[in-house]
């Protein structure tokens, strides 16, 4: 039998706060455990919540950039339930009125666009850490996360696929980082995804019995945590069993899901609006605000890049994967105007050096002005391709201009043929057999002549040239 797969999302998103949700206790990463507390995010009697302002601007951007309805007024809920990182025994939510209603987010996959539903966004606090040691039985809490503002995207179950999925996520994940609320490091756990599943006889109208998988930090385990999940489902069904109801881990190194607790229902976590905080309004103007702050969003300027600079979809994505790289590449195109070579060299020689030293664009030592001097200088035919990618890492090196460089090291591409043509005459006098050969038909070898050329001046014939004067010398 056929089936259908049934896929929605939850995705938590850790915003790019200074200060926590609720108080003013710092959000920073990998600080000294339960340092970063206070009596208002340790849950201590007597304490009173104060919302962070950044946090509703934050979401209120997410919402707009999903095309979502920005809700008027919003009520903040506890979420009830006991576990040793909750130090209030509840989490500070929102149930039945989110920030944030009825988006979408499109993706390509396949050579297709899907619009992809977003039921809500919505704001709360963070839990606490558990810290399992390996050692001995026991486990350590650190509060420090406790309270550090989140967003809360849930989709509609409109994904069918693997591919799907991780394509939804790539595109919110960049999304986010492109509005600056997320720094979108799935790592730390800053930005972290639950997966729904459920299958189905093909075309049938009912879904699914769903299982819900957790412990999915990466791009790569949540696809190969929900194939995993699929064959499952799809074997209990074909076997004539039921699938249960119920919270799965993904255990990577093992490569399957394992039982983690039975499925709660939202009745089980018993909500009801926090007496602490008083009803938020979001006015038209507050909205509007946060409007005119909104960038280009990644998906628009991939498509624009694609449509103004001629390149194809492949560079567009790669340019565009970082806001600081695409900024980057239409810096150097208001000095040069060849989008493809620009983007050649930022793709292969750039984005290798950011990679291999741990570095971003603003350390980069190559400004968009001196790349595209060194591609000017190529396209010039003052040095060829190959003495470029020497000045590229001399110029990264030193931060001189590539002129320079190229005047210092005597890298002058060499154009008179008359040079060329003495130093070939040369070469073919000491390789008398390969000069036979290639007389005798094997053609290819004008490849090793030119390459002894190009040896010879170090790499600075031009190469058009040298092709054109070994093949005047062997067959004139």
């Amino acid at each position: 039998m056929d089936y259908d797969v049934v896929i929605g999302l939850e995705v938590h998103i850790q915003l790019l706060t200074d200060t926590k949700i609720f108080c003013g206790c710092s959000t920073r990463f990998g600080d000294t455990p339960n340092t970063n507390v206070c009596p208002v995010c340790l849950g201590m009697p007597g304490v009173l919540p104060v919302l962070n302002e950044k946090v509703v601007d934050f979401g209120i951007k997410l919402g707009l950039a999903t095309n979502s309805t920005i809700s008027e007024k919003n009520i903040f809920a506890r979420k009830n339930y006991f576990y040793p990182d909750l130090p209030k025994g509840y989490q500070i939510t929102q149930y039945d009125y989110p920030l944030c209603q009825k988006g979408f987010l499109d993706i390509d996959v396949d050579g297709r666009t899907k619009r992809i539903g977003i039921t809500r966004i919505h704001m709360e606090e963070d839990a606490g850490k558990l810290i399992h040691d390996e050692r001995q039985d026991l486990s350590y809490v650190d509060f420090n996360r406790s309270g550090v503002p989140l967003l809360e995207i849930v989709s509609e179950p409109d994904m069918s696929s693997t591919s799907e999925a991780v394509a939804y996520l790539k595109e919110l994940r960049q999304l986010v980082m492109y509005l600056g609320i997320c720094d979108g490091n799935m790592e730390q756990g800053s930005f972290r995804c639950d997966a729904n599943i459920s299958v189905k006889p093909k075309g049938a109208l009912d879904y699914g019995i769903r299982t819900e998988l957790k412990n999915m930090n990466s791009f790569r385990n949540v696809q190969n945590a929900l194939e995993y999940e699929i064959s499952r489902h799809v074997n209990l069904l074909e076997e004539g069993k039921q699938v249960e109801q119920e919270t799965r881990l993904w255990d990577a190194n093992a490569g399957l899901t394992r039982t983690m607790r039975t499925k709660e229902e939202s009745h089980d976590y018993r909500y009801f609006p926090e007496p602490d905080l008083i009803p938020l309004v979001v006015d038209v103007a507050w909205v509007e605000r946060i409007r005119k702050t909104l960038p280009e969003l990644p998906r628009d300027k991939r498509y624009r890049f694609v449509k103004d600079y001629g390149i194809p979809m492949y560079d567009a994505e790669v340019l565009t994967q970082q806001s600081d790289i695409a900024d980057y590449f239409e810096a150097c195109l208001k000095f040069i105007d060849t989008p493809k070579d620009v983007s050649n060299w930022i793709m292969t020689e750039v984005l290798r050096v950011l990679k291999e030293e741990s570095i971003d664009i603003a350390e980069f030592n190559i400004t968009p002005k001196m790349l595209s001097d060194m591609i000017t200088l190529i396209k010039k035919g003052v040095i060829s391709g190959k003495i470029a990618k020497g000045v590229f890492e001399d110029m990264h090196r030193t931060g001189k201009d590539p002129s320079l460089i190229v005047d210092e090291k005597g890298l002058l591409q060499i154009m008179d043929e008359g040079v060329l043509k003495d130093k070939a005459k040369a070469i073919l006098d000491a390789h008398p057999k390969e000069v036979k050969s290639y007389k005798d038909g094997k053609k290819q070898l004008l490849g090793f002549f030119v390459g002894q050329l190009m040896k010879e001046t170090r790499g600075r014939a031009n190469p058009k040239l040298a092709n054109k004067v070994i093949k005047g010398l062997l067959e004139g």
